[in-house]
């Protein structure tokens, strides 16, 4: 019997929970093929069989477990069943791609007899809100006249209406971290926030004019990402202070900016982080985006790419947040929060002109961060944004030429 234990993952990390079997007890396995994903207080990541057999379980899912834990068995004498080819020994199971949830309007309809598809096609019903009870899950007609006698109602998805109904599930790991770093952020930090607005109009621009040609030398696509986070390591390396921590009663310096970037996933948010965004160029980040991003949904991120961040960015403005105020993601001493761009009326040399425009925040810790340096930061990044030939050196390029 080959026994299969609970890896190490890093030094701060004891404990982990069974999330799932991905093989069932007594199944034919594969060497290297995924049997189980296990959770930690940081990440989730995945157990493979070391060797080809029969596997046997010996922990539930959901259980606790500690590293170096005996999770499971395989016993490579048994014989390989004759409905296993040979050829598929060294292949492991294709993954398929993420594909995020259709919209209602998207969705496939659930099969509807007749009847009842003339009724929805008349009555422009909303087909998600009908709960089929025909065979196989048809809808029929008294399941459309149901739905129509309950205009502008509708239950929560599995319960009926005017349900009382209370379901409890047990928090993940991930979670409990996610809880727990953020209340010791607000209950350990001085946290206040300060808020600037910038106008997109110059980046909109660019990604417009230069996206096709971007994407077809560089292979990804130019995203608003890349600006403010070369906007923020330019603003880092002048005000070191918002890229500094506090170790005891010791100020710790970074010169290098190590961009954590918040990415929200079905388990949880997690903060992947980007290593020296000052040594990057645009499309560098870009594609180091993308590669964290689909880790994290995927949950394949490594502790090492979860920890070590000197700043985060967070971006609520792709759930449609107009303003929030982040909570610092410690041990960092200050994070940026990036919103919804929103056409709004500005005031420009005496006009009234509609512009795009975001809020910005940048939330931060004032025992070491004071409000010169977090303003000044948020200024800088705002200049930037919205003269975006300035990230090239830092500066004017006409001033620069000029030396002015």
């Amino acid at each position: 019997m080959i026994e299969i234990k609970i890896p190490s993952i890093g030094e701060s990390i004891s404990e982990v929970t069974l999330l799932k079997w991905t093989q069932p007890e007594g199944a034919w396995v594969e060497r290297d093929q995924v049997i189980a994903e296990l959770e930690s207080e940081k990440a989730t990541f995945e157990v493979n069989a070391e060797q080809a057999g029969t596997l046997q379980q010996l922990a539930k899912e959901g259980d606790s477990l500690r590293i170096g834990d005996i999770v499971a068995k395989i016993d490579e004498t048994a014989a390989r069943p004759a409905e296993v080819p040979v050829a598929e020994k060294t292949e492991a199971p294709a993954t398929a791609p993420a594909t995020p949830p259709a919209s209602p309007s998207t969705a496939p309809a659930p099969k509807a007899t007749p009847v009842a598809s003339a009724i929805i096609a008349n009555t422009q019903v909303d087909v998600a809100a009908i709960k089929p009870s025909g065979v196989h899950g048809k809808i029929v007609k008294q399941d459309v006249l149901d739905v129509l006698k309950n205009p502008g109602k509708k239950a929560f998805e599995g319960a009926e209406l005017m349900s009382r109904n209370l379901r409890q599930e047990k928090m993940s790991n991930l979670r409990k971290t996610i809880s727990r770093r953020l209340v010791e952020a607000k209950n350990s930090t001085a946290m206040l926030t300060t808020f600037n607005e910038v106008d997109m109009t110059k980046i909109m621009a660019i990604r417009k004019d230069y996206k096709d040609k971007f994407k077809e030398l560089h292979g990804v696509n130019l995203g608003f990402m890349s600006f403010f986070a070369k906007a923020c390591a330019v603003a880092l390396s002048e005000w070191p202070t918002v890229n500094a921590s506090i170790d005891g009663d010791q100020i710790v310096y970074h010169d290098y900016a190590d961009i954590s970037i918040a990415v929200s996933t079905p388990r949880g948010l997690t903060v992947p982080v980007v290593r020296n965004v000052e040594s990057l160029s645009m499309a560098d980040i870009e594609r180091k985006v993308v590669e964290l991003a689909g880790k994290a949904r995927d949950s394949k991120l490594t502790a090492d790419e979860l920890q070590g961040g000197t700043f985060t960015i967070t971006n609520g403005g792709v759930f449609g947040s107009l303003m929030s105020t982040p909570i610092i993601n410690i041990p960092q001493s200050a994070i940026l929060g990036m919103h919804k761009i929103q056409d709004r009326p500005m005031a420009v040399n005496g006009q009234v002109v509609i512009l795009p425009m975001m809020y910005l925040a940048l939330s931060y810790d004032h025992r070491i961060i004071d409000g010169r340096e977090s303003v000044g930061f948020l200024v800088r990044v705002k200049e930037l944004l919205e003269n975006p030939s300035w990230l090239l050196i830092g500066k004017d390029p006409v001033k620069s030429l000029l030396e002015l």
